[in-house]
Parts: structure tokens; C-alpha cells; sequence
């Protein structure tokens, strides 16, 4: 019995990651720095990107962020925000993103929202017959003395039958400005 439950354990496990797309990887001089994923979570699709040691990425809303900071100073230098663009796959209401952790340095005046390890943005899709969603993700990963231009590619399938979500807690994202 035992054998059974694990066997029906690990097939569980296995299907779960198989929801996952293909990884889009950025990398610099060989170096993994960021991963996206991505998969159709009942009516939302999910991104989600695992970043690599001492590594981070900005917020969708990092451009906005920085704004509300600065309220009407100049910038010094402002980092990119996240962008998930994608090809004809209708959304309803906001992004959401994991909460973003302050960079900022005040003192120098350079305020910076964004994620060092693992981050989850979703969106609910608007019901249509997709078999798949394509992406583009745009933006800038940094360490404290190089930043790299993100621009990869990644497709999504969609499902055919989607029910309710099961794999992210709504709860624990917040709206994108």
C-alpha cells in the first residue's frame, strides 16, 4: 500500500510540474541569473521567475513606485520595471505581483522596488479558446555592479478545461499600480 501511495505521490508531483512551460532563461557569461515559467491556473495565467543569488528584478509597477517617492524631484537613474506582454490573449482586471521588497537607498535618492529570489505575477484571463498564449517578458535584472536587458520569449499552454486555481494563493498578491 505504501509503494502505491508514493507511486500515486510522485505521479501527482510530476503532473504538476509538467502545468509548468518550458523555462526562459537570461543569462550572463554562462551564469543562470533569472528563469521564467509559466502555466494557465484556472482562470489565471501565472509567470513566475526564480532569480539566482545575489540577483534581483523590478516590479511591474517599479517605474510608478519610484515616481510616488521621488514625488516631482528628478530621478538619478531608475531601473526597469518588469513588462509580461502578451499576444491576443484578452485579460480582466490587474496584474498582480507578489509584494515587492524596498531597495531603495533615500539618502542617495534612487528608490528601487523589486524581488532576489522567487517572484509570482498573475492575471485572470477572460475566457477564450486559446490553445496557447505567447509572451514576451522585457525588463532588468541587477547585482550591485552589473544589470542585464531581459527580453525573452515563452509560450504557455492553455488547458482545455480550467476550474478553479490550485496552485497560487491569490491571497498573498498585491495589484500592480
Amino acid at each position: 500500500m505504501k509503494t502505491i501511495c508514493l507511486l500515486l505521490f510522485a505521479t501527482s508531483l510530476a503532473s504538476a510540474a509538467a502545468d509548468w512551460s518550458q523555462p526562459a532563461e537570461v543569462r550572463h557569461e554562462d551564469a543562470l541569473v533569472i528563469g521564467y515559467t509559466a502555466r494557465v491556473d484556472g482562470p489565471y495565467l501565472v509567470v513566475r521567475a526564480n532569480i539566482a543569488q545575489g540577483w534581483h528584478t523590478f516590479a511591474l509597477d517599479n517605474v510608478q513606485r519610484v515616481q510616488e517617492k521621488l514625488a516631482g524631484k528628478p530621478a538619478l537613474s531608475m531601473d526597469r520595471s518588469t513588462e509580461i506582454a502578451m499576444a491576443g490573449a484578452p485579460i480582466e482586471g490587474p496584474w498582480l505581483q507578489t509584494p515587492p521588497k524596498n531597495f531603495s537607498r533615500p539618502e542617495l535618492r534612487m528608490f528601487s522596488f523589486g524581488y532576489d529570489r522567487e517572484v509570482i505575477f498573475a492575471v485572470k484571463l477572460r475566457p477564450a479558446s486559446l490553445k496557447t498564449i505567447a509572451l514576451r517578458i522585457r525588463g532588468q535584472a541587477c547585482t550591485e555592479t552589473v544589470c542585464k536587458n531581459i527580453d525573452v520569449p515563452l509560450t504557455v499552454l492553455v488547458p482545455s478545461k480550467r476550474g478553479k486555481p490550485v496552485g497560487i494563493r491569490l491571497d498573498e498578491l498585491v495589484a500592480a499600480h
